[in-house]
């Protein structure tokens, strides 16, 4: 029996609350409207009631989630296409820990977000209290800050920092703790100022260097990552690369931030890259990270670039002072936010026209042969019809989402993204991220095409979600992409022990028939033949009926990669 959102005793009329009453819940909302805030996703909790009752009157919409993980991923996700921090409210202890999840997420991926949590009541701190959750120790390694609020008077105080810190360097994750007695508690309507963004390091001097270093070099690439980017930016980055002669390739699962089909476009830099751009990246004379980190999957396990002292001539671009020269030297580094920094360097003009239009197509055409599917052998679906027909159908801003597995390959490398606002994809790898993500996409973009991809597997760490999908109205297409395997584990345990399979393989249920009952569109699908007609009722669906859709793709396991089977991999082929 689950104790989670249950009392161990009946508080009775102590904390009754007349709904008319200022309360320290009250407090807590009216200044989320004041900072801007539209939506906020939620798993509800007794720890946190007067909060509920004042979201039943405000202007902030509220998504009801089926599991914390899936709530905080959700506003990671909103997060990531907003200008403010996604909002989640989730209950003490096992809410919390569920919750941690989409904390990670938002931390590794650099996402401004705010989990705000349940507490027990302060004069029962330290007693291990029913639920009770050190959130501080908890969460200290993962989010940027920790706050527990102590007294009513400083919801406003806490809240305008925290917005702050998950705004201000490398974005991030804040967690704010909220004691019983903090929103009980009577309040005075008193509301802070708005909060404050960074400043940047952005001078003069920075510029002409960037300028001088760009103009001088022969073989030049951008790679474009990171967080704090907008549509304005990215349009002012392929008007940059079009006006310098530059090459733009983005990193692990930051492809929106250039459109696919421009002629500039030389590909990702993640897991499984071109092996002629990463010959390019290792070539270049002059690399420009703009808001990437280039961590472990972006730099092939920390080998694109040298560490500390990189070969090629390297300039950084992030948010965070601490990020610059962290792990790479510079010749050039500038703390600034993506949008910021674009905004800055949009006028400016080369001296000449550098000479380098052959580079520039060579990065192209080879981007360009990699992302052609090829014809496949493979039983049941075979996913290289499945990317084409996609293009086919699909409108040219689709938002896809995926969370982990190696089914996200055919996204990553044959999906020719359309810009910002068409992809949300955890950069930390994690599982069910898609689902919830998709939901958040489509409550934001209800004109847009919003698929998510995910794996049997994938798709069963956060499937319950569906059914928030279904009561939010939010018309989604999911494709699961079912090979009855946790197929990158299978991959690699092929590779190191092969012909030993242990803990990957999975017995699935009829997918189609869980979100039939959930009211939604569905049908499975076993061979290429019936894929197509199955995707254009889905999208009818979708668009017309503005129902939830869910086809349920049988795969062949052996098609793990696009390149090899998992026989071939296994012998070393």
């Amino acid at each position: 029996m689950s104790n989670k959102n249950t009392s161990a005793n009946n508080h009775g009329d102590d904390h009754a609350q007349d709904h008319a009453q200022d309360h320290g819940g009250k407090l807590l909302v009216k200044q989320l409207e004041k900072f801007g805030i539209e939506r906020v996703f939620c798993v509800p909790g007794e720890s946190y009631l007067p909060v509920l009752d004042a979201l039943h009157d405000s202007t902030i919409k509220t998504t009801l989630c089926r599991q914390e993980g899936g709530a905080a991923m959700m506003a990671e996700a909103w997060g990531k296409f907003s200008n403010l921090p996604g909002i989640s409210f989730v209950t003490r202890g096992p809410g919390a820990t569920n919750a941690s999840a989409g904390v990670h997420v938002a931390q590794q991926d650099s996402t401004p977000m705010i989990l705000f949590v349940g507490q027990v009541a302060l004069k029962n701190l330290g007693r291990d209290a029913f639920q009770e959750v050190n959130y501080q120790a908890f969460f200290g390694g993962m989010a940027k800050a920790v706050f527990q609020i102590e007294t009513t008077k400083d919801i406003p105080k806490v809240l305008k920092e925290a917005f702050e810190i998950s705004l201000s360097g490398r974005m991030g994750p804040v967690v704010i703790a909220l004691p019983e007695e903090v929103l009980t508690e009577d309040s005075k309507d008193h509301i802070e100022a708005n909060f404050i963004h960074q400043e940047t390091s952005i001078t003069h001097s920075n510029i002409k260097i960037f300028k001088n270093l760009i103009e001088a070099a022969n073989s030049p690439i951008v790679i474009a990552g990171g967080s704090g980017w907008d549509e304005a930016s990215v349009a002012m980055l392929e008007a940059f690369a079009e006006k310098f002669q530059m090459p733009v390739a983005c990193s692990f699962r930051r492809q929106m931030l250039f459109t696919h089909t421009h002629p500039h476009y030389a590909g990702d830099v993640g897991l499984g890259i071109n092996p002629a751009l990463k010959a390019e990246i290792e070539n270049a004379d002059l690399v420009i990270l703009l808001g990437a980190r280039m961590s472990e999957v972006a730099s092939q396990d920390y080998t694109l670039l040298k560490i500390p002292r990189p070969k090629q001539k390297l300039i950084h671009v992030h948010p965070s002072k601490d990020e610059l020269g962290k792990l790479y030297e510079t010749d050039l580094a500038i703390e600034a936010k993506p949008a910021e920094f674009m905004e800055t360097i949009s006028d400016l003009t080369p001296n000449f026209t550098p000479n380098r239009a052959q580079h520039v197509t060579r990065l192209n055409q080879s981007y360009q042969t990699w992302s052609l599917p090829q014809k496949s052998e493979a039983k049941f679906v075979q996913m290289p019809s499945v990317m084409e027909t996609l293009k086919h159908h699909l409108k040219p801003d689709a938002l896809l989402t995926n969370g982990a597995g190696n089914y996200a390959t055919w996204i990553h490398r044959f999906w020719q993204f359309g810009g910002y606002n068409t992809q949300l994809a955890p950069t930390s790898g994690s599982m069910g991220y898609g689902l919830p993500a998709a939901i958040a996409g489509k409550l934001k973009f209800a004109d847009k095409d919003v698929v998510c991809f995910a794996g049997d597997g994938c798709f069963q760490m956060t499937c319950q979600e569906f059914g928030t999908a279904c009561q939010e109205g939010a018309a989604i297409l999911v494709m699961i992409i079912d090979n009855g395997i946790y197929g990158t584990i299978r991959m690699h345990q092929e590779r190191h022990f092969p012909h030993r399979t242990s803990a990957t393989e999975l017995q699935n249920p009829d997918f189609a028939q869980i979100a039939a009952a959930y009211g939604a569109f569905s049908a499975k699908i076993e061979v290429t033949e019936d894929f197509e007609a199955a995707l254009i009722e889905a999208l009818r669906v979708t668009r017309e009926e503005k129902r939830p859709a869910l086809l349920h793709l049988k795969t062949d396991p052996q098609a793990i990669t696009p390149n090899k089977t998992l026989d071939e991999i296994a012998t070393g082929g």
